[in-house]
């Protein structure tokens, strides 16, 4: 009887015990959350304002309300790019001036890229030892009216042979020259027949001294030139297309022939490419 008693009184004094020892828990305060940043604050970027094309500016445009400020992160600045904190009055300063090179709308604007009016803007952009010679075309001569200053066309010539009695009229193509950049075309846009199109035009193409006779004769010799735009993989220095066309251009010897008959006598004339 008395051990009942016993076991009883251990089993409420571990009650007692457990009870408190859970009050104690309920009662604490709970534990502070810990915060884990995921990554470092980074520090402010510091911006500055630089001078941009508000506007897509072509090779030959003017500058003239096409410019505007814009704000650029100091650290990807180049000494080329022009600050307003530097110089204020830059829009100002450069009215009057010609893009040398195409302008995208919010590209920088570096004033190597562009000349003064005044300086004459055909010489500016021609290499050293190059010359600018203008070809009389039709739209329907050049590519649809596609072709754009700083493609690469081929000039081809084509000359009818004189008739035979009871034959048809033949005709003798041959190209002229390859790969040559155009500084400038002149396109005017007119109506005909309700429908905008695009109408008689002029070249204006880069060559050396020795292509640049070759396409005055073929311009005097020709019924017409026709100019064939070429891919722009054909003309960027580094592209698979362009080391093809050395490889073309090196396997022809580079230069070709055009034979003038004047008066009965034939002369030819090499051209180089």
């Amino acid at each position: 009887m008395q051990a009942a008693r016993l076991a009883i009184f251990g089993v409420a004094a571990v009650a007692a015990v457990g009870a408190g020892f859970l009050a104690l828990n309920l009662g604490a305060a709970p534990p502070e959350p810990i915060i884990i940043s995921a990554q470092p604050v980074q520090p402010p970027v510091k911006l500055v304002e630089v001078l941009v094309a508000s506007k897509d500016i072509g090779m030959g445009t003017g500058t003239e309300g096409a410019l505007d400020w814009m704000k650029w992160p100091e650290d990807g600045l180049s000494a080329t790019l022009i600050r307003r904190d530097e110089r204020p009055n830059a829009i100002e300063e450069l009215k009057g001036t010609i893009a040398r090179q195409s302008f995208f709308s919010g590209e920088p604007i570096r004033e190597a890229k562009l000349i003064r009016s005044d300086r004459g803007f055909m010489s500016a952009i021609l290499p050293s030892g190059k010359r600018a010679v203008a070809v009389q075309i039709a739209a329907d001569t050049s590519a649809g009216g596609f072709i754009l200053p700083n493609d690469h066309v081929d000039v081809i010539m084509t000359r009818a042979r004189p008739p035979k009695e009871g034959q048809p009229v033949s005709y003798d193509t041959q190209t002229v020259l390859k790969n040559l950049r155009v500084l400038a075309i002149d396109q005017t846009i007119e109506e005909k027949e309700g429908e905008r199109v695009v109408v008689g035009s002029t070249a204006t193409l880069e060559v050396d001294a020795g292509q640049a006779e070759a396409l005055t004769a073929a311009q005097r010799m020709a019924d017409r030139l026709v100019l064939s735009l070429r891919s722009l993989s054909d003309s960027v220095p580094g592209t698979a297309g362009y080391a093809a066309f050395l490889l073309e251009q090196a396997k022809s010897n580079t230069s070709s022939q055009i034979s003038i008959v004047r008066y009965g006598q034939t002369t030819n004339l090499t051209t180089r490419n």
